[in-house]
C-alpha cells in the first residue's frame, strides 16, 4: 500500500474540505446512536482513507482497506493521465462526493470499472472525464469498442419502508420507551404495519414525529392498539424462551417471526425489554427499481454508435438483501425483462454490484467475476468475442 496514493488523493480533495467532511460525517454519527452507526457505515470509504492515512493507524490495514487504498491510486493514476478539461472534471466530482449527503461510491464505482475492464484485456479510455461524453468509459479489444456507463442506484428506491426513516424513528422514540418501561417493568413487542410505507430522506421527514406522537399516546392512554389508514399498532406482552433472553436471540427470533424484510429494534431499561417490528404494506421491490433506472438512462448515458453497457452499483444494501436479490433471480429476471424493452437496443449487458465486492466481503464466488452480468442476446454484439470478457452472462 503507498502512502503517497493517499497523500495526493487528500491533496486533491483540500485538506480544508476532507477535515470538514470527517468533521461533520462524526458529528452526524454522533448524534444519534442507530442513525449513527447507519452514518458511519455509509461513509465506509472516507472513514477508511482517513484511518490509512494516519502515521499510526494502530492495526494492520482490511483486506477492505487495502482495496479502498487501491482505489485511491486508482483514481490518482487517472488523474495523472487525463489531460486538463478530464482534470477539472474529476476534481468536480471529488468535490461533489465531499458534500451534503453524497459519498466516494460513485467516483470509486467508476475507477473499479476501470480497473475491471483493463483486467480483462481491454484499453479504458475516460470519455466522461476527458470528452466530456454522456457515458463514461470508452473500452476497446481487438478492435472492438463499446460505451460503458456507471450508474448507483440507492435499494431504498426499491422499499416501501426506508431503512434510514426507521433508525431515525427509532432513536427518536428510544428515551420514551426507557421511560415508560421504568414505569411498567416487563417485556412487550410493539407491532407496526404502515401501509402507506414510511419514506424519508433527511431531514425532510414529516412522517416520523407523526408516528412518533401516535405511539406516545397509545402508550400513555389505556388501549393497546391504534389502527387506520396510515398505520396499525398494536402493543402485545412479549414471551421469550431462554435463549431468545439476550438482545442478540431476540433478533433472531424475531426475523424468524417476521421475515427478512421487517424492521426490527430493541429497546432495554433495567429489567424490561421493548421490542419493536414493523412492515410496510408492500413487499420490497428493489429489483424493479433497478429495471426503471435502467430504463431511464440508457437513451440518455448511451449513443447507440457502439455497443453499450449499462454499469449498475447498488448502494444501501446489506449481505443478506443481497444475496436474495441474487440467489432467488429477482435482479436477473428484472434485468432480462428490461432487456426486451425497446429502451434497451442500444444495451449489449448490464453489470450490477455492490458494496461487498468494492470492499471484497462477498465470499469469493468465480461465476460472479466480481458481478452479476446479463448479456442482451438480442444485440448485434451479443456473440463478438473481442467483448465476450465484458459481456457474457456470468450466470
Amino acid at each position: 500500500m503507498d502512502v503517497v496514493w493517499l497523500r495526493q488523493f487528500l491533496a486533491l480533495a483540500g485538506p480544508r474540505v476532507w477535515r470538514a467532511r470527517l468533521e461533520d460525517i462524526r458529528r452526524q454519527a454522533g448524534a444519534s446512536r442507530r442513525a449513527g452507526r447507519m452514518v458511519l457505515q455509509r461513509h465506509a470509504i472516507e472513514l477508511a482513507i482517513d484511518r490509512l492515512r494516519q502515521p499510526d493507524p494502530g492495526r494492520p490495514p482490511s483486506d477492505a482497506e487495502i482495496r479502498v487504498a487501491a482505489l485511491v491510486a486508482e483514481t490518482m493514476r487517472t488523474h495523472e493521465a487525463l489531460g486538463e478539461a478530464g482534470r477539472i472534471r474529476l476534481r468536480e466530482q471529488l468535490a461533489t462526493a465531499l458534500t451534503a449527503r453524497n459519498t466516494l461510491v460513485p467516483l470509486f464505482h467508476l475507477m473499479r470499472s476501470a480497473a475491471l475492464q483493463r483486467a480483462r484485456g481491454f484499453t479504458v479510455h475516460h470519455a466522461g472525464l476527458n470528452d466530456g461524453t454522456p457515458f463514461d468509459l470508452l473500452i476497446t479489444r481487438d478492435g472492438s469498442e463499446a460505451e460503458l456507463a456507471c450508474d448507483v442506484i440507492s435499494a431504498e428506491d426499491g422499499r416501501g419502508m426506508h431503512r434510514g426513516a426507521w433508525f431515525h424513528l427509532v432513536d427518536r422514540i428510544d428515551p420514551d420507551l426507557q421511560t415508560w418501561l421504568a414505569a411498567h417493568p416487563g417485556r412487550y413487542l410493539l407491532k407496526m404495519t404502515l401501509p402507506q410505507g414510511l419514506r424519508c430522506t433527511p431531514p425532510d421527514c414529516g412522517q416520523l414525529p407523526i408516528l412518533h406522537r401516535r405511539i406516545r399516546a397509545m402508550l400513555d392512554g389505556p388501549h393497546r392498539a391504534d389502527h387506520d389508514e396510515a398505520a396499525i399498532l398494536r402493543l402485545d406482552p412479549l414471551l421469550l424462551a431462554g435463549a431468545q433472553a439476550d438482545e442478540l436471540g431476540l433478533l433472531s427470533h424475531l426475523r424468524h417471526e417476521f421475515g427478512p424484510e421487517a424492521h426490527l429494534a430493541v429497546t432495554a431499561s433495567g429489567g424490561g425489554v421493548f421490542a419493536m417490528a414493523a412492515r410496510a404494506g408492500q413487499e420490497n421491490a428493489v429489483a424493479a427499481a433497478i429495471r426503471r433506472r435502467l430504463a431511464t438512462i440508457a437513451p440518455t448515458r448511451l449513443t447507440g454508435q457502439r455497443p453499450g453497457i449499462l454499469a449498475m452499483f447498488v448502494e444501501d444494501t446489506d449481505r443478506t438483501e443481497w444475496r436474495t436479490l441474487r440467489d432467488n433471480m429477482e435482479l436477473e429476471g428484472e434485468t432480462r425483462q428490461f432487456l426486451t424493452h425497446p429502451d434497451a437496443r442500444r444495451v449489449v449487458a448490464v453489470t450490477c454490484t455492490s458494496r461487498l465486492e468494492l470492499f471484497g466481503l462477498h465470499p469469493p464466488d468465480t461465476r460472479h467475476d466480481g458481478e452479476l452480468r446479463f448479456r442482451n442476446p438480442t444485440h448485434p454484439a451479443a456473440k463478438s468475442p473481442a467483448l465476450a470478457p465484458a459481456v457474457l452472462s456470468s450466470i
